[in-house]
């Protein structure tokens, strides 16, 4: 077997790039074949940025409920909070609304419809991310049923779940989860894996025909760093599973075999143990998370393989205004809309 691209490999912040500016909550980035990004925005809808930067504001057309946030806490709790995206069969654009706790979807040019608000009669609770399969499949990820998501960030509440989009409708299909973050399929979508942000691991499952998830493992590590809060994944084509830990600011990768590998590294170490005892100890607060986070984008929140090759490696973030990015040894995975 070919030896692994990421052995051994660090970035070096001098050999990082950025492209978009006064970005507000760039947390998820899409990435076209022809270099286009679509980032979220918190404005309410996405910012598309073309090969040459000249990036534009899509805001959703229909009446928003944003508004003006009152500090920096309010800022990430209240309003239309436009979080993952993913592209529909069609070309538009679903978001999972981490503000509104519902799931859209979003022509290219802004236009905006309600897709699903509840489940079985019971609101959603906090829509965080969407990921649509080569079935044509969307799989919904809910971070907790608290509305204040910040009361969710302890490590004894695991009420997040997957919910799957079919031609049967949505149901549930995994629950009693530590913060659902991003989720990913492999190659062959053989499992599905899944980040507990407040767990601080990744979980994977046996995906079936049916769409039913089963024997719940974890994979790599049981934690994931000394102040790790994983939000973020994504796969390169050998098989490394890609990562960010948000507020402590790492970007890692797990390999097939499970070992783990710090590739960047622009976190405040001393605001990052702080944080991870005030967790342990089941009283953190957001003045302890705000605390942290590095400079080259605060709080990293998810890694996305673009450009012609795959080989870009671009960071969103939830307190950066810009995306940063850096050149990978190894192609990404193509995501379902690149195939």
């Amino acid at each position: 077997m070919a030896e692994n691209p990421i052995i051994g490999f660090q970035v070096d912040p001098a050999d990082i790039g950025y492209i978009g500016q006064d970005l507000q909550r760039p947390e998820c980035i899409l990435a076209e074949p022809d270099g286009t990004l679509w980032s979220a925005d918190a404005r309410g809808g996405v910012v598309r940025i073309p090969p040459d930067g000249e990036q534009e504001v899509i805001s959703q057309s229909f009446e928003s409920v944003f508004k003006e946030a009152t500090d920096e806490t309010n800022r990430f709790t209240e309003g239309t909070l436009p979080n993952g995206l993913a592209f529909a069969e069609n070309g538009d654009i679903l978001i999972s609304n981490f503000g509104t706790d519902v799931l859209e979807v979003m022509s290219r040019d802004g236009k905006t419809k309600l897709l699903y608000d509840t489940i079985d009669g019971e609101t959603i609770g906090k829509v965080n991310f969407v990921l649509r399969d080569s079935q044509n499949r969307i799989w919904i990820t809910v971070s907790t049923r608290i509305k204040n998501w910040m009361k969710a960030m302890s490590p004894n509440v695991a009420d997040g779940y997957i919910a799957l989009v079919d031609d049967k409708g949505i149901r549930v299909v995994t629950d009693g989860l530590g913060f659902t973050n991003e989720i990913r399929l492999d190659a062959k979508e053989e499992y599905l894996y899944i980040v507990e942000t407040t767990g601080q691991r990744i979980s994977r499952m046996k995906v079936g025909a049916d769409g039913s998830l089963s024997n719940r493992e974890i994979f790599g590590p049981t934690k994931l760093g000394a102040a790790g809060f994983p939000d973020g994944i994504a796969f390169d084509a050998f098989g490394n599973l890609w990562g960010t830990l948000v507020m402590a600011d790492q970007i890692f990768a797990i390999t097939p075999e499970g070992d783990f590998h710090i590739i960047l590294d622009d976190g405040n170490e001393e605001a990052s143990l702080a944080m991870e005892k005030a967790f342990v100890e089941d009283r953190m607060t957001p003045d302890d998370m705000l605390a942290a986070g590095g400079t080259i984008a605060p709080w990293f929140a998810s890694v996305t393989f673009g450009g012609t090759d795959l080989k870009t490696a671009y960071i969103g973030s939830l307190r950066g205004t810009r995306i940063p990015y850096f050149e990978s040894p190894v192609p990404g995975l193509p995501m379902v809309h690149w195939r």
